[in-house]
């Protein structure tokens, strides 16, 4: 697909991390981006910096989305790139034993239902309605394309540590769709790919300990540091402009695997 203003792209998580570089890179090509974010005030902000449109969404939401997307499409037009990087994490162990008093406490079950409301079956729920909007355009290029998704997982979906059942299983789960729904959607010329980041420069990681980041680098093989997140925005253009990678994941994490904990 070339980018181009002619092109229009909705970016789920937009407003902050690896979502908001996306949406800068997307609109340096000169695409119509819109954002959805539950983020409003900082979500607004990219909007106008990037000359976009901006909708507070809850993904785990149908009526939320479907309204989302109404309201970028009226302004934009039909995307024909979606982008999902919404999501959030959780460290909570399978079974947690506590030290002073020896008590067993089970996986908090709500908990765990929101990290796979949020994560997976929003990217699920986003995929699929942008999928049937994309469907409806005509085709751009010569091999019949109409459109790219691109789902977000993380290395955690291969190398899930000790306290990230919830995390893992629902970016297992987005990293599980990639073939699949590349296979539905296929004859309709709409590509789908799964990018599976590694320790990034983002919000999440900003709050944590210094002594806990630099546990993490050590694992990182070269270059020996925490990703910028416009490198995961140039990874995303590249499977958005390259006609030939369908059903795929790219793990970007200099080399990097997640130890037990």
């Amino acid at each position: 697909m070339k980018l181009s203003n002619e092109i229009t792209a909705v970016v789920t998580g937009g407003a902050s991390g690896l979502g908001e570089a996306t949406a800068r890179a997307l609109a340096a090509k000169g695409v119509k981006v819109g954002i959805f974010d539950m983020n409003a005030e900082r979500g607004e902000k990219v909007a106008k910096d990037i000359g976009g449109t901006f909708a507070k969404v809850n993904v785990a939401d149908e009526a939320s989305v479907d309204a989302g997307f109404a309201a970028v499409r009226d302004a934009n037009g039909t995307e024909r790139i979606l982008v999902n990087c919404a999501g959030i994490g959780l460290g909570m162990k399978t079974v947690s034993r506590k030290r002073d008093t020896g008590e067993i406490i089970a996986h908090d079950v709500a908990a765990f239902k929101r990290v796979i409301d949020i994560n997976l079956f929003g990217s699920f729920l986003c995929a699929s309605k942008s999928a049937a909007a994309m469907m409806a355009l005509d085709p751009t290029d010569p091999d019949g394309g109409r459109g790219v998704i691109i789902n977000t997982a993380s290395v955690a979906a291969q190398d899930g540590q000790i306290g990230q059942l919830a995390y893992a299983a629902s970016k297992g789960g987005i990293l599980s769709m990639a073939l699949p729904m590349a296979r539905d959607l296929g004859r309709e010329g709409i590509r789908v790919n799964t990018i599976l980041p590694g320790f990034y420069e983002t919000p999440i990681y900003e709050q944590m300990k210094p002594e806990v980041k630099e546990s993490l680098r050590a694992h990182v093989q070269f270059p020996n540091r925490f990703g910028q997140p416009h490198e995961f925005g140039e990874v995303a253009l590249f499977m958005c402009e390259h006609a030939y990678i369908n059903g795929e994941y790219i793990r970007t994490d200099a080399g990097a695997r997640m130890p037990p904990r």
